[in-house]
C-alpha cells in the first residue's frame, strides 16, 4: 500500500515531500497494533492516506493528484496541470464510495450593517454578490468590504454618503427594486449601427426629408451632441452608422417592405375591409394612383396605405383595375372580402375612376359603390343667386388685382403694418379647394379699410368697397362660407363613417331652416360679421338683399337634400342599437335574438357610451359574432375621400422639383400608414450585420 502510494506521489511531488510522508505512513504503522490486513479492512489506512494528501494539496498550490483505487485495483495516476487563478483539488474515489476533497477559495459573507453604505447581496447568500440600491451595480465578492463599499459610495454617490440606513433600507423596500432584474442583451457595435440607421431613416421618410439630409445634417448634429455630453470617444461611434443617400434609400424600402408585408397578413385573416381609390399627376408628369383599405383588427376598424403605384402606359381605367388587381393576386388577397369602394366619381359620370369601380365590382361581386360626401358638399354649395354671385366674383377681381401684382403685395403689407391691421395681406382664391371662399371672403372683410386707402380710383371696382349693400352682401357670404367650412372640416378626418356625415348634414339642414326664418324676421344674431357690421354703421339691412339671402339658404338646402336624400335607415340599429323595439327590415330573426341579447347586457350599455362607435362593434365580435360582424360590415365603407387628398399632398411635399426622380411609393406608405415598421425583426434577417448592410 505504502509502495503504490510512493508511486503516485513521485509523478506529483518532489522527494522531501515523499520522504515527509513516507515517514507519516510508518510512524502510523508501527504505532498500531493491528495487522496491515486489519487496518485496509477497517479503512483505517485509507483515512489516513487521504488526511495526509489533503494536507498536502492544501500546502501545494502547482499540481492535482488524481485517483486512489480501492486495493483490488491496480493504482493509475490522473495528473492534470493546474488552470491559471484556480485553485488545487484533489479527488479519492474508490469502487465503493466516492469522497471528494477540494480546497475552496475564501469567501466573504454579507453583513447587514453593509446596508449602512448602501449595498445589499446578490445572488447566493453563501457566497453572494454586492449590488448598490443606488445605481444597481453589482460588485465581485471580494469587494464585500466596508473601506470598497464605503469608497464606492463616496465616489459614485457623494450625495448620500451623509446618509442612515434607514434611508438605504427605505429605498430597497421600495417597488422599484423588488422587481426581478430582467436581462439584459447587449448587441455588438455593428448590430446597433444597423439598428440606428434604420431609426434614422424611419424618421427621414416621416418628415418626407431628402434622404442626404441624414449624413449632411443629421449625422454632424449627433456628433456635436454626444462630443458635448459626453466625450470625443463616444462621438467617434457616430461615425459607424451610416447614412449615406443609397443606405438611406435602402433602409426606407426595406421598412416600407415590412409594414406592406404586416397589412397583407391582416388583411388575410379579417373578415372584410372596403377601399378608397384616386388619380392624379404628380410633378414629373407620372399619374399617381393611391388606395386606401380600411378593414377590422384587434378589436378596431383601421385605415392604411394599400397601394401607391405610377401607371406607366395609359391611365385609363383598365390600367387602374390592373394595377390593383396584380397586387390582389401577387399577396393572395382575396376579392370576395372586398365590401365597398369609394371614389370621386359619381354613377352619373363616365371616367375612368367610374370604369375602375365598375371593373372591381365585377370580381367582387358583394361589392358596392358610394361616391365622396365631402364632393358632394361641395358641389351643392356652389349654387346661389345672381346677385350674391356677382358680389363673390367681384371679391375674386379685387384680390386678384392686388396678389396678381408683386409690388402691389408688398405696398399693401406696408400699409397695412402702419395702419395697424390685424393681417397684412389677401389670401388667393382657389376653386379647387373646399375652404377658399370662406378663408378668402373673411379676409377681405377685414380689410376692406386699408383696401379702401390703398386702391387707385382708376380701377372700375374700387368704389365697391365704399357700397354699403354690397358690403352688406360681403358679410353675409363671408359668414355662410365660413358656416358650411366648419361642417365640411367637420366631416374630415380618420375613422369617419356615413352615419357621421348624415348626423352632420341633418343638423346643417336644421340650421338652414332657423337662419332662413331668423332672416325673414330681420334678425341677423346667428351672423355675426353682417350683425357686427349693421352695429357699426348702424344700418339696417333692405329688403331686397333680405330676400336674396332667403332665396340663398332655402336654394342651398334644397340642393343639400338633392345630394343627400333622407331614406328610410334600416341600419339605424347600428348606430344605436339600444333604442330599437322593434326588428329591423335588415336582419333575420337569429340577428335580431343577439341583438336584443346584447342590448340586455349592462356592461355593454356601459361600453358604448365609453367606446367610439367603430370600436365599440369591433369589441363585440368574440362575444356576439353575428351581430356583431353584420354591423362592421356595415361601417366599413369609407364615407369620404380625405385620406386621398391628405395622401396627394403629402406626395406633392415629397416629391418636388428638386426630387423628380424619386420613388415616393415607400415613402407614402411609412408616412400613411399606421403600421410601425419592426426594425428589430429586419435586421434579424439581415445575415451581414455590417452597418452599411
Amino acid at each position: 500500500m505504502i509502495a503504490r502510494l510512493l508511486c503516485i506521489l513521485s509523478y506529483n511531488f518532489n522527494t522531501f515531500v515523499i520522504l515527509n510522508v513516507c515517514s507519516k505512513l510508518t510512524m502510523f504503522c508501527t504505532t498500531n497494533s493491528s495487522p496491515m490486513d486489519l487496518l485496509l479492512k477497517q479503512g483505517s489506512l485509507k483515512q489516513e492516506v487521504e488526511s495526509f494528501c489533503y494536507q498536502i494539496v492544501s500546502e501545494s498550490n502547482d499540481q492535482k493528484v488524481g485517483i486512489l483505487q480501492s486495493e483490488d485495483k491496480q493504482l493509475q495516476p490522473s495528473v492534470s496541470k493546474k488552470s491559471e487563478g484556480e485553485l488545487s483539488r484533489v479527488k479519492f474515489i474508490s469502487s465503493s464510495n466516492k469522497i471528494t476533497f477540494s480546497k475552496k477559495p475564501k469567501r466573504r459573507k454579507y453583513d447587514e450593517s453593509y446596508l449602512s453604505f448602501g449595498f445589499t447581496y446578490f445572488g447566493n447568500r453563501d457566497a453572494p454578490h454586492a449590488q448598490c440600491v443606488l445605481c444597481k451595480k453589482i460588485l465581485s465578492n471580494s469587494s464585500l468590504a466596508p473601506s470598497k463599499l464605503r469608497r464606492h459610495l463616496e465616489t459614485k454617490h457623494a450625495a448620500y454618503k451623509d446618509k442612515d440606513i434607514s434611508f438605504f433600507k427605505q429605498h430597497l423596500d421600495s417597488p422599484e427594486n423588488n422587481k426581478p432584474p430582467t436581462p439584459k442583451i447587449v448587441n455588438t457595435d455593428n448590430e446597433s449601427a444597423t439598428e440606428a440607421s434604420y431609426n434614422v431613416s424611419y424618421h427621414i421618410a416621416l418628415s418626407g426629408e431628402a434622404h442626404t439630409i441624414g449624413e449632411l445634417l443629421i449625422k454632424p448634429c449627433a456628433k456635436d451632441v454626444v462630443m458635448r455630453m459626453f466625450d470625443e470617444q463616444y462621438s467617434k461611434k457616430i461615425d459607424a452608422v451610416q447614412l449615406s443617400n443609397s443606405t438611406v434609400a435602402r433602409r426606407i424600402k426595406d421598412l416600407a417592405a415590412d409594414i406592406e408585408e404586416e397589412l397583407v397578413c391582416r388583411l388575410k385573416i379579417c373578415d372584410g375591409f372596403s377601399l378608397q381609390l384616386d388619380e392624379s399627376a404628380d410633378v414629373s408628369g407620372l399619374a399617381v394612383l393611391l388606395v386606401f383599405v380600411r378593414y377590422r383588427f384587434n378589436k378596431s376598424i383601421e385605415e392604411d396605405l394599400l397601394l401607391c403605384e405610377s401607371l406607366q402606359s395609359n391611365a385609363t381605367g383598365e390600367e387602374i383595375f390592373n394595377c390593383i388587381n396584380n397586387f390582389m393576386q401577387k399577396h393572395e388577397i382575396e376579392w370576395e372580402k372586398c365590401v365597398d369602394v369609394c371614389s370621386d366619381a359619381s354613377r352619373a359620370v363616365d371616367g375612368k375612376i367610374a370604369e375602375a369601380v365598375t371593373l372591381i365590382k365585377y370580381v367582387a361581386p358583394e361589392s358596392t359603390s358610394s361616391h365622396c360626401l365631402l364632393y358632394r358638399h361641395a358641389l351643392a354649395v356652389k349654387i346661389m343667386p345672381t346677385s350674391l354671385k356677382n358680389v363673390l366674383d367681384q371679391a375674386v377681381q379685387i384680390i386678384n388685382y392686388i396678389k396678381a401684382r408683386p409690388h402691389q403685395s408688398r405696398l399693401l403689407k406696408i400699409l397695412c403694418e402702419e395702419m395697424g391691421a390685424q393681417h397684412t395681406a389677401l389670401l388667393l382664391n382657389t376653386e379647387i379647394r373646399w375652404l377658399s371662399r370662406g378663408k378668402v371672403l373673411v379676409r377681405l372683410f377685414e380689410l376692406r379699410r386699408e383696401l379702401l386707402v390703398f386702391m387707385d380710383s382708376a380701377f372700375r371696382l374700387s368704389d365697391c368697397l365704399t357700397n354699403s349693400s354690397w358690403l352688406l352682401r360681403l358679410a353675409y357670404l363671408a359668414d355662410i362660407f365660413t358656416k358650411l367650412n366648419e361642417v365640411n372640416l367637420s366631416m374630415q378626418g380618420k375613422n369617419v363613417t356615413v352615419f357621421t356625415v348624415f348626423d352632420k348634414m341633418s343638423s346643417l339642414l336644421r340650421k338652414l331652416e332657423f337662419w332662413a326664418s331668423s332672416v325673414e324676421e330681420e334678425n341677423f344674431d346667428c351672423f355675426p360679421t353682417l350683425s357686427d357690421f349693421l352695429t357699426e354703421n348702424n344700418s339696417t339691412v333692405d329688403k331686397d338683399i333680405c330676400s336674396a339671402i332667403v332665396q340663398h339658404l332655402r336654394s342651398l338646402r334644397s340642393t343639400l337634400l338633392k345630394y343627400f336624400p333622407v331614406t328610410n335607415d334600416n341600419n339605424a340599429w347600428v348606430r344605436n342599437p339600444f333604442t330599437v323595439t322593434v326588428k329591423p327590415a335588415s336582419l333575420v330573426a337569429r340577428d335580431y335574438e343577439s341583438l336584443i341579447d346584447l342590448t340586455s347586457d349592462s356592461q355593454v350599455k356601459q361600453n358604448f357610451s365609453e367606446l367610439s362607435l367603430n370600436d365599440f362593434w369591433s369589441s363585440l365580435i368574440q362575444e356576439y359574432p353575428c351581430i356583431a360582424r353584420r354591423a362592421v360590415r356595415i361601417l366599413l365603407p369609407f364615407a369620404t375621400m380625405h385620406l386621398c387628398e391628405t395622401g396627394f399632398s403629402y406626395y406633392a411635399a415629397t416629391k418636388t422639383k428638386y426630387r423628380k426622380r424619386l420613388d415616393a411609393a415607400p415613402h407614402m406608405r411609412i408616412r400613411l400608414s399606421n403600421i410601425t415598421p419592426n426594425i428589430k425583426r429586419i435586421c434579424d434577417k439581415k445575415t451581414q450585420k455590417h452597418c452599411s448592410h
